[in-house]
């Protein structure tokens, strides 16, 4: 069956921002006015379309991203609409794992806010050409001059105005389009009664001085447009559109549009700038795989005639049809009943159903082409970030990163017959979120639960007894601590075991332990020859330490950011094996730990506190009192100060309920994991205390 869209008319783009900057509005309308919903739904009324979980609903807040497919002048847009709440952080960057484009929302009084520079920097990561739309220009406070300037401030972009809007606050009213020099004005409350019309007499030399801007901006694309532009010539819209979609394409340049989508205006606009300058798969590079045994190079094109190809980007647990694979499919066609290969575990697995997903509702297709964004059905061992491909042509993607853990909660069914739902269901939330991790505390026995914040965990909680039915109690939070060591030591590893009449056991290996840079990890460094330690037991001693490394001398927990070099060893050629190469590294390393001057280290967060002028100095007062380090403050739009600060996560327990009854409710913030930092000397024991 031939595709219904052509593969240049295609676009995969992501809706991405700060909580509350009106991502899942934006989306909401997009989808309006491109004729896929026929009523609107409205977040603050849980009921809009993207935001299809119960808890969502409640909350007024994206937790998981949801994908959909819509069209506009000719073109198939797949969207996704990401989270903007950083514990949710993960949904964003696997999302923007596998898009061609992304619309990047400022609220045009916030403008850039900490979690806008956080997903900006995911797109950076991953080279995701964006446009930015400045929502909510209808508020008090909004400034479209001045969210273009912390754009090249705080993010180091080059934002240049394809709109400018008519009006502010109360009397915005539509845009100025500056590529077509011509108004686009709004005459009713649904967006539909839309005019274009001569720009305002009191706006022309505005217009005028941003359209120049706006060429010089991206003159570097076309010669023949800058020359056009030197001379002082008249320069076609085309050519202007070519100009402005290949800065986009290729990163030099950040179009920016502007709007209201809660008040229906500037959507349409925003639609027509993803068609004309975001990319299709076609104008992006080919993605670089590498054979199975990652010697070789393999380039993978957006083309139908190619092998198949894909990337499981997100695994949903659905409660009708089983596991749902999000899959973006680089190359190929695949149809339903076809037998593919998991490259990553080199094992078959066959795809029972594809379906296009529209938030939580489907629509089964028979077969699913380069370029498409689906779901498959019947792949019982595929996760997050492995590759499928066809078993002509093996071969790996580049998988993704997620950060550890800073939080964590003990966890236990009401009843004994809930032991066994609660596993089965922590093991399928896993599955889905690679952030959430569960596993049992080998001392006290309990099922312990670790994510990325309060809020992650409360919504876990929360889904266990809603979707999974399970009855449980749970523990007050607890803070994800870790150890580390602060001088270098010399030990010997040695597991040597003899016995009569049978082979005996032999381990023996001289290690120096170092102490690293924060943030650097664990790294090995075998400096023996190998007539003197074999590769093999040199492999075993980084083993062991591993193994070992994950359990500290102070509290019992994982040491990081340190040092290993295997100077000495001896064998026997006789007893010697790798086993015992390994619990001599663990030996090695437990002695290290001891004599090393362990130290216990704690997460700090990056806070960003907004809130109005006349509590600043009770705020910061409060953040000193919680060990907070306080960066720096800045002024926002409507007497509103924004506090940077590193602040210990233990400190941080509870702070939204501080924070709300201390500005009468006035106060927002955000934080995320930034470093781990030595705990002061007088709080180790009583930290310890509380472990123990």
């Amino acid at each position: 069956m031939p595709r219904k869209t052509a593969l240049e008319a295609t676009r995969n783009i992501g809706i991405m921002a700060h909580i509350d900057a009106g991502k899942t509005t934006t989306t909401e309308r997009i989808l309006f006015y491109t004729g896929k919903i026929h009523r609107m739904g409205e977040v603050h009324e849980g009921a809009s379309t993207m935001d299809y979980m119960e808890q969502e609903r409640e909350r007024g807040i994206t937790i998981t991203s949801a994908a959909t497919t819509t069209y506009w002048r000719g073109c198939r847009i797949n969207i996704i609409d990401t989270p903007g709440h950083v514990d949710f952080t993960v949904e964003v960057e696997r999302s923007l794992r596998v898009l061609d484009g992304a619309v990047a929302v400022f609220c045009a009084k916030g403008g850039v806010e900490s979690q806008s520079e956080t997903v900006w920097h995911q797109a950076e990561k991953y080279h995701v050409p964006r446009i930015a739309y400045v929502n909510k220009m209808d508020i008090v406070g909004a400034d479209f001059g001045n969210v273009m300037e912390m754009m090249r401030t705080r993010l180091g972009a080059k934002p240049a105005a394809i709109q400018l809007p008519i009006g502010v606050e109360s009397s915005f009213r539509g845009v100025i389009d500056l590529v077509e020099m011509c108004a686009r004005v709004y005459y009713d409350e649904e967006g539909e009664d839309v005019r274009r019309e001569e720009i305002p007499e009191d706006m022309l030399d505005e217009a005028e001085a941003a359209r120049n801007e706006l060429i010089e901006a991206v003159a570097d694309e076309d010669d023949e447009l800058t020359m056009l532009y030197l001379d002082g010539e008249e320069i076609p819209n085309d050519m202007l559109k070519r100009a402005i979609r290949s800065a986009a394409i290729n990163n030099h340049a950040v179009p920016v549009c502007c709007g209201s989508s809660y008040r229906n205006k500037g959507v349409q606009p925003l639609l027509d700038a993803i068609v004309d300058y975001l990319p299709s798969p076609l104008d992006v590079p080919p993605v670089e795989a590498t054979s199975r045994d990652g010697k070789k190079t393999i380039e993978v094109h957006p083309s139908d005639d190619e092998a198949f190809s894909a990337l499981a980007f997100k695994i949903v647990s659905d409660s009708y049809v089983g596991k749902l694979a999000f899959c973006r499919v680089y190359s190929g066609t695949v149809k339903v009943g076809q037998v593919v290969l998991n490259c990553n575990k080199a094992k078959r697995e066959r795809i029972t159903k594809i379906l296009l997903m529209h938030a939580d509702s489907r629509t089964e297709v028979e077969e699913a082409y380069a370029g498409d964004i689906v779901a498959f059905v019947g792949l019982r061992d595929t996760v997050t970030g492995e590759t499928l491909a066809s078993e002509g042509r093996p071969l790996l993607m580049e998988s993704m990163e997620f950060p550890e853990p800073v939080i964590k909660i003990a966890i236990e069914p009401k009843t004994k017959a809930g032991q066994e739902k609660l596993t089965a269901a922590l093991a399928k939330l896993s599955e889905e979120d690679p952030t959430f991790r569960t596993y049992a505390d080998s001392e006290t026995g309990q099922t312990i639960i670790a994510g990325m914040g309060e809020l992650h965990l409360d919504i876990i909680v929360d889904r266990l007894i809603r979707e999974f039915k399970v009855e449980c109690r749970v523990g007050k939070p607890q803070v994800a601590y870790r150890e580390t060591i602060r001088k270098t030591v010399r030990t010997v590893g040695s597991y040597i075991r003899q016995s009569a009449g049978a082979k005996g056991i032999y381990g023996h290996c001289v290690v120096e332990f170092s102490p690293g840079e924060p943030g650097s990890g664990f790294k090995f460094e075998n400096l023996t020859a190998p007539d003197v330690l074999p590769e093999e037991y040199a492999a075993a001693v980084k083993q062991g330490i591993i193994e070992a490394s994950a359990s500290g001398a102070l509290g019992g927990y994982e040491v990081i950011d340190f040092s290993a070099k295997l100077v000495g060893g001896s064998v026997n050629e006789t007893d010697s094996c790798e086993m015992a190469y390994k619990v001599a590294g663990s030996l090695a390393f437990r002695e290290a730990c001891a004599k090393g001057d362990p130290a216990l280290l704690e997460p700090f967060m990056n806070c960003e506190i907004v809130v109005p002028d006349e509590f600043l100095g009770d705020i910061m007062g409060n953040l000193n009192s919680r060990r907070g380090q306080i960066l720096e403050t800045e002024i926002r739009p409507g007497s509103q100060q924004c506090i940077h600060a590193l602040v210990p996560l233990k400190e941080m327990f509870g702070y939204a309920t501080d924070l709300r009854s201390r500005t009468q409710g006035r106060g927002t913030f955000s934080m995320h994991f930034d470093h781990y930092e030595e705990v002061a000397g007088n709080l180790v024991d009583k930290i310890l205390g509380i472990i123990y």
